[in-house]
């Protein structure tokens, strides 16, 4: 057999072999609306995608009806065979995709999955993941990286491998973050800066411009862990600068929140303000019952622009007033 040069996981003449990313048997994974972009991006390049894997239909709403993916509408609509597993290591499942016969696996947005799965292809799985990895492995990297008050951040294409976001770096696109944008608008614009890169990341692929790249373990700082209800919870001790990014992290889902009169207050959006040293208490509540409600924190206060009081609707601060009393 003749000898193969390695880049990366590929083997250089296992990719001459294709001359272009429709010459690829692609089968997809991905779930949320996050995915459609990637997955539309790829059908407009021309890819081949002989299959999508999507999660099960669901009950939804008040009337519990079944629904389905946003993948799974964007594949039946385009005529994409789609398989929706409970269990992705079951015997049916893994033998329809081994039928598909893929040469490689895209995954955006979709659960983990076993080795049996993402090392079925020839060219293997790849994955785009929205950090700079190594920075913010983990399940909430956009949140993180606003919370953390980061200036840039990013979409990486890897290679999937044993342990999560680990694998060889194929392509890296920085994106800006601006001081007044939430985890939402910066999941928007990831969603489709993401979609680019992965079209670019096939095409580099064959063409051969892409060298797969390890990630340098030594290099992290920051990691992106499972948000959870206690990390939502505004502490209001900390800098109106690190109650801010908070805020805007968690916008407009999970929500950062606080407790006023007793009850739960979502806050979706605020401005900050640098005070000088005065009377009020760190969490103290400050309004004019008009327009506006602050929070001091440890160094200013938050004015809040956007909320929801429990068991209430969500209001931009002047219609919340008009009928709200602050309590004693």
């Amino acid at each position: 057999m003749k000898s193969s040069k390695r880049i990366g996981f590929i083997p250089l003449y296992i990719i001459k072999f294709f001359m272009s990313i429709s010459d690829l048997r692609i089968v997809f994974l991905g779930t949320p609306e996050f995915a459609v972009a990637s997955l539309n991006a790829l059908v407009e390049a021309g890819c081949n995608i002989v299959g999508v894997i999507t999660s099960p239909d669901k009950p939804a709403g008040r009337g519990l009806k079944l629904t389905e993916s946003a993948v799974k509408k964007y594949a039946t609509s385009k005529g994409i065979q789609v398989l929706q597993p409970k269990k992705l290591k079951s015997p049916e499942f893994l033998e329809e995709l081994k039928s598909l016969q893929a040469d490689i696996q895209v995954v955006v947005a979709f659960r983990m999955l076993p080795e049996v799965v993402w090392n079925m292809p020839l060219l293997g799985t790849i994955n785009v993941h929205g950090s700079l990895l190594p920075q913010y492995r983990g399940a909430a990297p956009i949140n993180w990286a606003v919370i953390n008050g980061e200036k840039e951040t990013g979409v990486t294409t890897f290679k999937l491998q044993h342990e999560i976001d680990t694998g060889d770096i194929l392509k890296q696109t920085i994106i800006p973050i601006e001081e007044i944008e939430n985890a939402g608008q910066l999941h928007e614009k990831m969603m489709h800066i993401g979609a680019q890169t992965l079209v670019e990341t096939l095409i580099g692929l064959i063409d051969g411009t892409i060298k797969p790249q390890n990630q340098n373990d030594t290099d992290i700082i920051n990691r992106a862990p499972k948000i959870f209800t206690e990390t939502c919870l505004i502490n209001w001790k900390q800098s109106a600068d690190e109650v801010y990014n908070l805020i805007r992290g968690l916008s407009p889902y999970p929500t950062a929140f606080t407790y006023i009169n007793n009850k739960k207050l979502k806050i979706f959006a605020c401005n900050k303000e640098l005070v000088r040293p005065d009377n009020t208490k760190v969490g103290e509540i400050i309004t004019d019952q008009k327009t506006y409600l602050k929070f001091r924190c440890n160094d200013g206060y938050i004015s809040v622009t956007d909320l929801q009081l429990e068991g209430k609707r969500r209001l931009p601060i002047i219609d919340f007033l008009r009928g709200f009393r602050l309590q004693d």
